[in-house]
This record gives C-alpha cells, structure tokens and sequence, in this order.
C-alpha cells in the first residue's frame, strides 16, 4: 500500500504533500519542500484530471514488463505534476497528443501467487473515457 494512491472511498484518486509555507505540491511524502526548503506539509487530494505536457515510448523494460510502453508527465488541474504511464494507447508518437487532456485511471501491475493484486495508475486519454 502507498500513502498517494487512495482506492478506498469509491473513485480511486491521488493524494499528495502541499508545503504549507509556499504551496508547492509534491506526490510522495517529502523531507523538505524543493520549492522554499521549508518542512512542514499537509496532505491534499489531487485532481484526477490533466493535461500531458511530455511523453516518451519506451521501448526496453525490466524483466516481466511489457514493452514498448508510453511515459508521460502530467500537470494535473489544480496544482501537482505526475509522471506515470500512458494506457490505453498505441505506442505511436501519432496516436498521442501533446497538451491533450488526460485522466487519472488504475489498472492491475501483478498478481502474486496468492492471488493479491498490485494495483497502479496512470492516465488514459480523457477522449477514450467520454470526457
């Protein structure tokens, strides 16, 4: 379980680290705010919507990860950027738009010998969920 992936109150959605001195919004837990140093925070919920301001296909991966895959960096509406995976997307540099809206979705990485899934998100675009 990760402290910025909350699944449990219906829509699954991202939770991150607001500096309470500067404002600054970081996904994951911080020692010290990269914005004004300072290090206090105080959690905040993250919009599920964004737009995609980079992407990259990668086309080599780490053992048992399917490649090619897209990664993208998403500057979510309302403050935080996020980088994750693209899905639901050819990995064709034509088939992703750059500045195009995109939406916070999840999706199951692996699944143990247990059964227990590891769920992750990333964004698909907001186009292919009827925004």
């Amino acid at each position: 379980m990760v402290s910025y992936l909350a699944l449990d109150d219906g829509a699954a959605h991202l939770t991150g680290q607001r500096c309470t001195h500067c404002g600054a919004i970081f996904l994951d837990r911080r020692n010290g705010c990269a914005s004004c140093g300072q290090t206090t925070f105080s959690p905040v919920r993250l919009a599920s919507d964004g737009t995609m301001l980079a992407f990259t296909i990668i086309h080599r991966a780490a053992p048992k990860v399917p490649a090619p895959y897209i990664s993208a960096v998403v500057e979510l509406d309302g403050g935080g950027v996020v980088k994750a995976n693209l899905v639901g997307v050819a990995c064709e540099p034509a088939t992703v738009e750059l500045g195009g809206r995109v939406r916070l979705t999840t999706f199951v990485a692996a699944t143990d010998d247990e059964g227990t899934e590891a769920i992750a998100f990333g964004f698909t675009p907001a186009a292919a969920v009827g925004a």
